[in-house]
């Protein structure tokens, strides 16, 4: 039997995975988790009118879903003050980092990202044949100047960089970034990811003309709108680039119930604000206990809480893995130095007690 004749590119690239599911450690560890706080989830949950749509749109499941977007298109349209041709909706955050990949990337096209940074986002470099070129975080932030400044170096054709960040949950103000790309090099995109963007202070968003043709904004529903598990992302740019993905998007990949449930969720701000409180509640939460246990948390314009754990990588993946074993799923960063940190997503005050319980165990035995 003859196999399947892959790629050279396929052939080079090794099977991976960007993040382990907690389903997977679950089925590792044979029981399942006390406390989800490890995949930046909203455990808040979307809006019930959110759900109501979507339960509503299940009756209309065997039809597929709008290719157009439309509907979802035009409120986001009226929520940002723009057209709907201003605006690509695709699954998730990761679907459209894939998309514009796609479009941009060749094999040996320079890409410029910071080490540590999401990970996702390489994968995609990678699996289209890029050359990622890295900068450090600077004080636990991604540096623009540098990150522009090697994108001059390399000739980039793409440059990623998260406000807020992600894993560290700090953040730049838009005004700060705006200013800092006048240093993007001509013939780079920017591609800001702004999956956080609803968690963070008042002008964190960049304020800019949305046919500026420099950048590509993306935004999600996973996070604050708590529908991670309906795949739902959009992109803000200029109208040539949002075109361009009707050349490469899957135009079926959004299904019906994921598009109503978006759109409710976008309509109920009452939802929003409820969720955001319950967000700052719950890092206050995670730092307080921190502290009282000799940590120090980042601080995060984000779901999520990086705690320094004072030490170095070992000490803090040693702390993450007793933690699992106690029954508590958490992440931590994957670079030096942030590794030094765990990640902490924001949870009920059930899930924050847990933690809470088994924090000092696991310091414990980390430390033995």
């Amino acid at each position: 039997m003859t196999e399947p004749r892959y790629t050279p590119l396929a052939q080079s690239l090794p099977a991976t995975v960007p993040f382990v599911g907690p389903e997977t450690q679950e089925r590792q560890r044979g029981s399942a988790f006390d406390a989800r706080l490890g995949a930046n989830e909203n455990v808040f949950g979307p809006s019930p009118r959110a759900i109501e749509a979507m339960q509503a749109a299940m009756q209309d499941i065997w039809m597929y879903g709008d290719p157009e977007n439309h509907d979802l298109r035009q409120a986001l349209a009226a929520h940002h003050g723009i057209t709907p041709d201003h605006i690509v909706v695709g699954e998730g955050i990761d679907g459209l980092l894939g998309y514009l990949v796609r479009l941009l990337v060749g094999p040996g096209d320079a890409v410029v990202t910071s080490d540590g940074a999401y990970p996702t986002f390489n994968y995609h470099v990678a699996g289209f044949g890029g050359v990622l070129h890295k900068v450090p975080y600077v004080d636990d932030h991604e540096d623009p100047s540098l990150l522009f400044a090697k994108a001059a170096e390399v000739d980039a054709k793409l440059v990623y960089l998260a406000n807020p960040d992600n894993p560290m949950g700090t953040w730049h103000s838009g005004a700060d970034l705006l200013t800092a790309m006048d240093a993007l090099p001509e013939g780079c995109l920017l591609v800001l990811d702004e999956a956080y963007v609803e968690c963070a202070p008042d002008g964190t968003a960049i304020d800019v003309d949305i046919d500026d043709s420099r950048l590509i904004r993306m935004r999600t529903f996973s996070k604050v709108y708590g529908m991670a598990g309906a795949r739902v992302g959009y992109g803000l740019g200029a109208p040539g680039l949002i075109s361009a993905f009707n050349k490469v998007r899957n135009h079926f990949g959004m299904n019906r119930a994921a598009q109503a449930g978006a759109l409710a969720a976008l309509a109920d701000t009452e939802w929003l604000d409820h969720v955001r409180s319950e967000i700052v509640t719950a890092r206050d939460r995670i730092a307080d206990i921190a502290q009282s246990h000799g940590l120090t948390p980042v601080p995060s314009a984000t779901n999520f809480v990086a705690l320094d754990c004072g030490s170095d990588g070992a000490f803090a993946k040693a702390v993450l893995d007793n933690l699992i074993s106690l029954g508590i799923f958490v992440r931590m960063p994957f670079s030096v130095p942030q590794t030094r940190c765990i990640r902490v997503s924001c949870g009920t005050a059930a899930d924050l007690d847990a933690f809470e319980a088994a924090l000092p165990k696991a310091l414990e035995a980390a430390r033995r």
